[in-house]
């Protein structure tokens, strides 16, 4: 294959990526970007939009390329990015070198990634044998209704299933390379909704107030203690996040009230059990729940797929990874129902901040060790 070395660079990725405004739901112009890089490499794209207002519409990208018989390995991630907000020192979406930095928004979460991996395909051996497969979405910063569920769909239709897959999230802390995640908490919402009877606060008799019994469920629901953890989770919470009754007048009882609750849970434990659990205990004072399972819980145990990544890791940086579950959750959720998948990327300092930065160091780091684990996932 012919290339530059602009082509291979993956500051310079990064900055046409980052160039291309791409709020979630992110469609248009940075995935044509993306496809305009793959295509060259031999790549086939399949980009499609899904979904309606207000959660889409989503544009996805697949992208897929065999060169032999061999095993699958999937790349993962999204160009979808959160808001900029008010106060950044540059534009965000004009990508700026100052020192040391990229600055923009997507710089780490996680346009800077995907650009390292494109830039690692450059790389690779032209003899290669196997699958090579990019899942990248425009729906994870969102409500990932319209996103990485539609890509897999999109892959069983094409008759693609990988055999190892990474997520480029940035999961590194301190230096590049120090955290890989193995795994996630699941994380469920719950609406409790409980029902009086409005009336005047003088003639209780006549009114139900509903108060007093969300308050009981609430007591009871901060209580509970779900686990001690295990050996690769820390032990699930539950928290309460929102009390509303919707009453401006002194002198009325309210007909409702409702409270919210979210719970991050590890493996000890499923959405739906969770739901049953709260949903029980609010009917013995009248209450109703309603609930939204944003995802569960996924481990990819220690093996082949983790000792790759950090053995790649401490080869380019000498950095000796820590595996650990910790943090908000991701696509990975979805793909741990495919395939072994760990997230590997940036430091993660400045994601979602104002003046998001990527060290170019970290970069071009990141793309050689993105290389060595294609190569290695593919030769075994």
């Amino acid at each position: 294959m012919s290339m530059t070395s602009t082509d291979a660079d993956p500051v310079g990725i990064a900055e046409k990526l980052i160039a291309c405004p791409s709020v979630t739901p992110a469609t248009g112009e940075v995935f044509r970007v993306l496809e305009g890089m793959l295509k060259p490499l031999g790549f086939t794209v399949d980009r499609f939009l899904t979904g309606e207002a207000p959660d889409g519409p989503v544009e996805n990208l697949l992208a897929w390329r065999t060169t032999g018989v061999g095993p699958h390995f999937a790349f993962a991630g999204h160009l979808d990015v959160v808001p900029p907000g008010n106060g950044w020192a540059s534009d965000p979406y004009t990508p700026e070198t100052r020192g040391d930095l990229l600055y923009g928004r997507g710089a780490v979460d996680m346009k800077g990634a995907i650009a390292a991996y494109v830039a690692a395909l450059h790389g690779l051996p032209d003899d290669l044998p196997g699958t090579i497969s990019l899942i990248i979405t425009g729906d994870e910063e969102g409500a990932a209704i319209y996103g990485t569920l539609a890509l897999m769909d999109r892959m069983a239709a094409h008759g693609l299933r990988p055999d190892l897959c990474v997520v480029g999230e940035p999961t590194s802390s301190q230096r590049l390379g120090d955290v890989i995640k193995i795994g996630r908490r699941g994380s469920v919402n719950m609406w409790i909704n409980v029902a009086g009877v409005q009336g005047h606060v003088a003639y209780p008799h006549l009114a139900d107030n509903p108060i007093p019994r969300l308050v009981r469920i609430l007591a009871a629901v901060d209580a509970i203690v779900l686990d001690e953890g295990n050996d690769w989770f820390q032990a699930s919470n539950i928290e309460i996040t929102n009390l509303e009754v919707g009453n401006p007048t002194t002198n009325v009882i309210p007909a409702a009230a409702q409270a919210r609750i979210s719970i991050r849970f590890n493996n000890e434990h499923s959405g739906a059990s969770l739901v049953e659990r709260i949903t029980a205990l609010a009917a013995g004072e009248g209450g109703t729940v309603e609930a939204k399972i944003s995802g569960e819980p996924f481990l990819t145990e220690p093996g082949a797929l983790s000792t790759l990544v950090a053995g790649a890791i401490r080869q380019v940086t000498g950095v000796e990874a820590e595996l650990s579950t910790t943090g908000g959750t991701s696509d990975a959720r979805f793909l741990s129902r495919l395939c072994p998948v760990v997230e590997f990327g940036l430091n993660n300092a400045t994601m979602h901040k104002l003046d998001e930065a990527v060290a170019l160091a970290d970069l071009r780091h990141l793309t050689e060790i993105y290389r060595l684990v294609t190569i290695g996932a593919l030769t075994g």
